[in-house]
């Protein structure tokens, strides 16, 4: 090998993480064609000809529609390491659509054009919105940015880091299942069981990761106190630490009443403070992309240990 590729060897994968955050950042998602809308229609017809409202078929039907594509990936790879791991972290986040989808929601908030506002979020989260006020739909905002900082983001970069593009490739299409499958509905209760308890496993750490990251890069010790009370009494394992933790870094009051296919929810308090309201919104945008090159500079100084 040359001396010189052999000194760079150890700053591949942070530099391929690198290219593909800054593509995310330039291109975004692509606008046609993408390649997460092809499986999601993918695994939409596979549910409606596999679902028996069983955890086996559910068991069954994820392994097909995974599986395949992560093998796939693992033997392409050796082919062009770099630009494959790059293409699949590239596609696995999507850090640019979610501050748009952010800003849209609060745009119009800020404006005062509330139903437009409501419109917008309920394009991000999965309760009901139409009859949020201001502060109901900035919460709802608040709370699906923190959270999908970690779905959208922090995640994929995680299993980037141990498995190279595989690895992200995984995490995204178990979590894109999840959103699809894991709803405690009669349709989905069984067969989207293996759906949820997958992607609860693979985001373990990585939510944790990002709980913490949040909790440095904010106020931090209100931070590290409401995930410690707060995250136990949440109902998802992950989501808990990530939002309680967010929410205590950015010094507002999350959770509350929220309607789910039609039921009201009371779900415990998340942070601590005011209600958010439109600006908070910008807040934790702000708060996820210093998360991000945090990671990205932690994962240099992990090409440096090992140089």
């Amino acid at each position: 090998m040359n001396p010189s590729f052999e000194a760079l060897a150890p700053f591949s994968m942070p530099l391929a993480a690198l290219i593909a955050v800054l593509l995310d950042r330039l291109l975004g998602e692509p606008a046609r064609w993408h390649p997460l809308v092809g499986f999601g229609n993918l695994a939409a017809a596979v549910e409606k000809r596999l679902n028996k409202r069983s955890q086996f078929a559910g068991i069954a039907a994820w392994a097909l529609v995974v599986l395949p594509l992560v093998a796939i990936a693992v033997l392409l790879r050796p082919f062009a390491l770099f630009v494959i791991d790059v293409a699949l972290l590239y596609f696995a986040i999507g850090a640019h659509s979610l501050a748009e989808h952010a800003e849209a929601v609060a745009r119009p908030l800020r404006e005062g054009r509330l139903d437009e506002a409501r419109q917008r979020v309920s394009w991000i989260v999965s309760r009901e919105t139409s009859q949020l006020d201001e502060s109901g739909v900035a919460k709802a905002g608040v709370e699906s940015v923190l959270e999908n900082g970690n779905d959208a983001i922090f995640g994929a970069l995680f299993w980037f880091a141990l498995l190279g593009g595989p690895g992200a490739l995984l995490f995204r299409l178990a979590n894109t299942l999840d959103a699809m499958w894991g709803y405690r509905t009669e349709r989905y209760n069984l067969f989207g069981r293996a759906a949820a308890r997958i992607d609860d496993a693979l985001n373990w750490l990585p939510a944790r990761l990002t709980a913490l990251t949040y909790a440095l890069l904010g106020q931090t010790r209100n931070a590290l106190a409401c995930w410690r009370t707060q995250a136990p009494g949440w109902d998802s394992p992950n989501a808990g630490p990530v939002m309680s933790a967010g929410a205590g870094s950015l010094g507002v009051l999350l959770g509350g009443a929220a309607i789910y296919h039609g039921q009201e929810e009371i779900r415990p308090p998340l942070g601590a403070g005011p209600a958010p309201v439109a600006a908070d919104l910008g807040r934790a945008i702000t708060l996820i992309r210093h998360s991000l090159w945090l990671w990205l500079a932690v994962l240099f100084v992990i090409g440096i240990l090992n140089a």
